[in-house]
């Protein structure tokens, strides 16, 4: 087969058509998008964590009793690390001198009054401090990697994000994947992270063990990541093709 004027001009056409279509658009990446062709996800309540079994407790006594407190405390002191009690797999933690409390199921706030209730019958004036220790997310693909902490109440997808840094143009927005676990059962949440109606949405809170999955997207490899990324690669496609016709052209002579 030999090349002509009109091969060329065909496969110039079909190049440019191909590469126009390969970079990256506003559309394709921006965040917060008001289009009415990009889902539209439902606001729904933030709801409050629930302790689960394997999570761990930060805790502190407050009592008047000074002697009853340094029984308490002198576990902490003497390792000058800060204990943390792990719930068993029958959702009950030990305290010392307080054990088998059921705390699975309920909000820091729910436990904190079950514990309290324990102590208030050895000392009356009882306070108790708990804490999630295991208050981090995890998140893996094209937005980086890691274990992160949960460093505010109500923490939201895009504050996720912003720690573990930007994410990449060859991420698949389409096709954000959450895994949490709820009642011992991990579940999988997907959703498009481009609409503006994810805020306030199901998928807008991150909630501790959280795992966060950005995967890439199947046609970054076709991509470029700016026009003038695009524009070398036109350049040097049309002088292979220059190259090619005249080589064609000379060995047909």
């Amino acid at each position: 087969m030999t090349f002509n004027y009109k091969h060329i001009r065909f496969l110039f056409l079909a190049l440019t058509v191909l590469l126009l279509s390969s970079c990256y658009t506003q559309k394709d990446k921006r965040l917060l998008q008001e289009a009415k062709s990009l889902p539209q996800y439902s606001n729904e309540l933030f709801k409050d964590y629930l302790l689960q079994i394997n999570d761990e407790l930060y805790f502190r006594l407050l009592t008047s009793d000074e002697d009853f407190l340094k029984l308490i405390e002198t576990g902490n002191v003497s390792t000058q690390q800060r204990l943390s009690y792990r719930i068993f797999t029958d959702g009950t933690v030990d305290m010392p001198f307080a054990s088998s409390i059921k705390v699975e199921g309920l909000t820091i706030e729910q436990a904190t009054e079950e514990v309290r209730k324990h102590y208030a019958q050895l000392v009356s004036d009882a306070e108790v401090k708990l804490a999630l220790a295991n208050k981090t997310f995890t998140i893996i693909g094209e937005a980086g990697s890691g274990v992160f902490p949960i460093y505010k109440d109500k923490m939201t997808i895009y504050q996720a994000l912003a720690q573990s840094g930007a994410i990449a143009l060859s991420a698949d927005r389409k096709h954000v994947k959450i895994v949490r676990e709820t009642n011992g059962v991990p579940q999988i949440l997907e959703f498009d992270i481009r609409p503006k109606s994810v805020i306030d949405s199901k998928y807008y809170y991150i909630y501790p063990n959280d795992i966060i999955y950005v995967q890439k997207d199947a046609a970054s490899f076709y991509k470029t990541n700016s026009y003038s990324g695009l524009m070398a690669l036109i350049t040097s496609s049309l002088s292979l093709l220059t190259t090619v016709f005249y080589y064609t052209k000379f060995v047909n002579k």
